[in-house]
């Protein structure tokens, strides 16, 4: 079992990655009540799911931007002051979103440009966070410390999303923005209380020429290039979250409750995933590995798309999330062992804008599909649509397939 179960080592050992990790945990809570809100209330103000896409896409651009940018800067600064600065930015984008619930009886134009503002602060803030791990911890528990990073995203997934939905239905928006607020007011004050983290000697200067020194590293690469490439695959035409508010009041015939529980149901997976992953270490063909995960994850959203019980729904959403985490584990490890120290900031950049970049095209084009044609036509057509992209990405790099974990990747490449 030990070698199955997360080593909590690191929390034990490490007062600054406790506080990193308080903080991580309670401002993703705090976020996950905010990523169901803005849909949610985008489609009551609109009954348009290609609104709800839209303001997806209206997040993408920002969100790329600040984690490249965020990147840049997280090689050559004190990574806890722009952790401190940038969640007390973020507290203050969700008192503005509130404000516009409460007093301006939900203002587009306002939910568009704050939800803009707050996706650019948290790619920011983001490669910072993760490029400070190897400093907090000792390298024995470097790789348990970096799997509490899925454990955080995993446990928000199943308890914001559920929480959001019985706070909207029991006393509107306008409160889960405040509670966000609070939630990215503990961050900033974990982020306080943590030591100063100074960049490595002789890092590069922020700027474009630093961004571009990230990208020009992945030249020629194709297993690396292949490791954000099946993620934008599986999260543009496999993330079904753009109609989860249409599914549940229409598909289903039900309100936030249910909603909820279409947001929670991939997180609950995950989370049963990640905690058993001891056994991955063992994986030599990560590459195979990771496209299996991918096709499942596709085939189990079309599966999603097709039956029309919450039961059964929320079942294949979970086998999913299960799919997604085993890819995004043995995504981070391939990632982990083949990027050197002075790039990692920037290669998070990189990663974050795609992880996190990746689920806004999702959302436009699940959104634009379900517009045109119905939510269950976008669901089924982009589950399978993700699973025959993984195949055109095995033929486009079939060393991709062959990756083997007892070989240098980058000769592989």
């Amino acid at each position: 079992m030990a070698k199955i179960l997360i080593d909590t080592a690191p929390l034990k050992a490490s007062r600054e990655f406790r506080l990193l990790f308080i903080g991580f945990l309670i401002s993703t809570l705090g976020n996950q009540l905010t990523l169901v809100a803005i849909p949610y209330q985008t489609y009551i103000a609109t009954h348009s799911t290609l609104q709800v896409g839209l303001i997806s896409v209206a997040q993408l651009l920002p969100l790329i931007a600040g984690s490249l940018i965020g990147g840049s800067f997280g090689d050559h600064l004190d990574r806890r002051h722009i952790l401190l600065v940038t969640s007390l930015a973020l507290a203050a984008t969700s008192l503005l979103l509130a404000m516009n619930t409460l007093f301006l009886n939900t203002n587009l134009i306002v939910l568009y440009a704050v939800a803009a503002i707050a996706a650019f602060l948290a790619g920011f803030s983001n490669p910072s966070r993760t490029a400070a791990v190897p400093k907090l911890v000792d390298e024995e528990h470097l790789t348990a410390a970096l799997a509490f990073n899925q454990v955080v995203l995993q446990f928000g997934g199943i308890v914001g999303p559920a929480v959001a939905g019985v706070l909207i239905l029991a006393t509107g928006v306008g409160l889960v923005y405040v509670i966000d607020a609070v939630t990215f007011l503990v961050m900033t004050a974990t982020s306080w209380l943590l030591r100063p983290i100074p960049p490595a000697p002789g890092a590069t200067k922020p700027g474009f020429r630093s961004v571009v020194e990230g990208f020009a590293f992945l030249k020629g690469k194709k297993i690396l290039q292949s490791i954000y490439l099946v993620d934008l695959n599986a999260m543009i035409f496999g993330m079904p979250r753009a109609v989860f508010p249409a599914m549940a009041l229409t598909v289903y015939k039900a309100g936030p409750a249910v909603l909820g529980l279409l947001y929670t149901a991939p997180g609950a997976g995950a989370f049963i995933g990640v905690l058993t992953t001891g056994w991955l270490s063992e994986v030599k063909r990560r590459g195979r590995a990771i496209s299996i995960a991918v096709a499942i994850w596709g085939l189990s959203i079309a599966a999603f798309g097709l039956v029309h019980s919450v039961v059964l729904g929320c079942i294949f959403l979970a086998i999913a999330g299960w799919a997604d985490v085993i890819s995004a584990v043995l995504r981070n490890t391939i990632l982990q062992t083949s990027i050197p120290d002075h790039f990692r900031s920037r290669l998070s950049g990189i990663q974050i804008a795609v992880v996190q970049g990746g689920p806004k095209l999702g959302d436009f084009e699940t959104g634009a599909v379900a517009a045109l044609a119905s939510p269950v036509v976008s669901v089924v057509s982009g589950g399978l649509l993700c699973a025959l992209g993984v195949v055109a990405l095995n033929a486009w790099a079939p060393q991709f397939w062959r990756e083997h974990g007892d070989q240098p990747t980058e000769r592989q490449a």
